[in-house]
């Protein structure tokens, strides 16, 4: 495994936590300790939701990493029919607020496809999700041509999705790609042919977490 280095806080949370700073200064000044406490532990919230930590990426050939912190939620064979247009093997990631909401390169290739669309907010964790609210979708090669889809999904209280990447970016696994606010859900489109190395339920680790091996 490789063990990565890289600032522990993703620069998107900056600015809410210099704001929630500056509200706990004036509202200890304005309104006391009790003034102060509240805007101190919502700041205090905010650094451990953008919290980015360190994870040893596992390098074994095939290997497909989680691309999120969660809970799995869906495994499922399905027809994908907007990327690939051809069966495939759903694997969806529930993300709640305490979850780390860095997303994560699930298998080293080329972006493909970029693809953003605008949708609804229900709660990330109810299957119509998937469809219906705003997200952002990747399109990945890997070297020996098999592609993946990851989709970057809303949820009822995330209202921002992130995405550093572009089409021909070239990718290594477990690479930082983006990340969501405040509740989210990752579907990701697989292989038919792939192995899943997880189970419904079962919690996750963005990079870390073996989901499946590429045959």
């Amino acid at each position: 495994m490789i063990k990565e280095t890289q600032f522990p806080i993703a620069k998107e949370g900056f600015i809410f936590i210099a704001v929630g700073g500056l509200l706990t200064s004036l509202g200890g000044f304005l309104l006391g300790p009790v003034g102060g406490g509240i805007f101190g532990a919502l700041t205090l919230f905010c650094i451990w939701f953008f919290r980015d930590p360190h994870r040893s990426i596992p390098q074994s050939e095939g290997v497909l990493v989680s691309p999120a912190d969660g809970k799995i939620v869906d495994i499922s064979r399905t027809e994908e029919s907007r990327f690939l247009n051809k069966p495939a093997i759903k694997v969806s990631i529930f993300l709640n607020v305490f979850n780390v909401h860095i997303n994560r390169v699930p298998v080293a290739g080329k972006v493909i496809g970029v693809f953003y669309n605008a949708g609804r907010f229900f709660a990330a964790n109810v299957p119509k999700a998937s469809l219906e609210n705003e997200q952002n979708a990747v399109v990945l090669e890997t070297p020996s041509g098999k592609r993946i889809v990851c989709i970057q999904i809303a949820g009822l209280i995330a209202r921002r999705i992130v995405c550093w990447i572009k089409e021909e970016s070239v990718l290594n696994r477990g690479e930082r790609f983006g990340l969501i606010r405040f509740g989210s859900r990752v579907d990701l489109f697989l292989p038919i042919e792939t192995e899943i190395r997880v189970s419904m339920g079962q919690k996750v680790r963005g990079g870390e977490t073996i989901l499946g091996i590429l045959r």
